[in-house]
């Protein structure tokens, strides 16, 4: 079965972790960001030993071993009844972080929409990353250089994604506004996508 979802997608600083939380309180809606998983993650399986294995020596997780602890994360929270999949649709933030994680989880997701949170301002990026790790107590976070390295690292390799999924699934929407408006605009598309989608059905049925 492969679950519906919407992806949350935009610089570091952009707000996407933000609206996530937003998009998750709502009826219907699921929010799982990357660090959901890695925070849900079972130690004692083999997918959660390996994970231990590349984090604890500091090297980065490997695509597929990431993407097997959101699948562990994701029948946890089915067994539970904190998603259910026949109606609720998932708000993902952190994943797929690259065009790799991306075709792993062809089969798993169906994305009816790709949010592309904008900000063509950098120094604002920077300015709320700075603001985000003092308040988190995140000393380290906050130099100029680190900052620069998310934002680099961001360019090369999440940005991608955005042609993986190609412009009938991506969304633009501006993040400079005030984060009420950037939901709003996220909600707007919500349901300008389910109306398409309505008409393309009924079209298909010849109605």
């Amino acid at each position: 079965m492969r679950w519906r979802a919407i992806l949350l997608f935009g610089a570091p600083g952009s707000g996407k972790g933000t609206q996530g939380k937003v998009l998750g309180t709502i009826p219907a809606f699921c929010h799982i960001s990357c660090g959901d998983v890695f925070r849900g993650m079972d130690l004692r399986t083999k997918v959660g030993q390996a994970f231990l294995k590349y984090s604890s020596a500091g090297q980065l997780v490997p695509d597929d071993v990431t993407v097997d602890l959101w699948r562990q994360h994701m029948a946890h929270l089915v067994t539970l009844g904190k998603f259910k999949p026949e109606i609720d649709h998932l708000v993902l933030d952190g994943i797929p972080r690259n065009v790799e994680q991306a075709k792993l989880l062809v089969n798993d997701l169906t994305v009816e929409a790709l949010f592309h949170l904008v900000c063509h301002d950098q120094k604002k990026l920077e300015d709320r990353l700075k603001r985000r790790a003092l308040r988190d107590n995140r000393l380290d976070d906050a130099s100029d250089a680190v900052i620069h390295d998310r934002l680099l690292t961001y360019e090369k390799e999440t940005k991608p994604v955005l042609e993986y999924y190609g412009e009938k699934t991506v969304k633009e929407i501006d993040a400079e506004q005030f984060p009420f408006e950037v939901t709003r605009d996220i909600l707007n598309q919500v349901q300008t996508t389910k109306v398409s989608r309505s008409k393309k059905a009924l079209s298909n049925l010849g109605v």
